[in-house]
């Protein structure tokens, strides 16, 4: 369970070209990893396009930034062709990563046995240390995107 100020666990994903992400290959900058529960769900739909319009903020702080959900490449591929995002969906699709990160939500939408991710916000600075942990009291509570944007910044 990865935990504020432990070392990120590193994985690897696929993005919506099914080709291989490593957050090994990012370190050296800081990173956000917003985990949202699924594709086309009201709440997640709000929270990926407002990440979406805070690109110039997080560009300028040099920050890469990563949506990961449990859904599949091509499920992530259409709704990020949807909502025109500007930065890579990955996905988890073998939960391997939400679990890492002790983010693993069960049940959506009343689907018992569903394992999904729950909504979070982890921040890694540029050493590959969390720096900043959120995780929803469920999964319809967005982040407080204004403290993203300063811990960033405090960096």
């Amino acid at each position: 369970m990865s935990q504020l100020n432990d070392r990120a666990p590193l994985f690897e994903l696929k993005n919506t070209n099914k080709e291989a992400v490593s957050l090994s290959d990012h370190i050296g900058k800081p990173v956000v990893l917003a985990f949202f529960p699924g594709v086309f769900t009201g709440v997640c739909d709000t929270e990926m396009c407002s990440l979406r319009d805070s690109m110039t903020v997080f560009n300028d702080l040099n920050t890469t930034v990563f949506g990961i959900s449990v859904d599949s490449p091509w499920a992530n591929g259409a709704f990020s062709k949807e909502y025109d995002l500007n930065f890579d969906l990955l996905s988890d699709y073998n939960r391997t990563v939400v679990r890492e990160y002790d983010v693993t939500f069960n049940g959506l939408g009343g689907l018992e046995g569903y394992e999904s991710s729950n909504r979070a916000v982890v921040i890694i600075d540029s050493e590959g240390m969390i720096k900043y942990r959120w995780v929803a009291e469920n999964p319809g509570i967005e982040p407080a995107y204004d403290e993203i944007i300063t811990t960033l910044k405090n960096l």
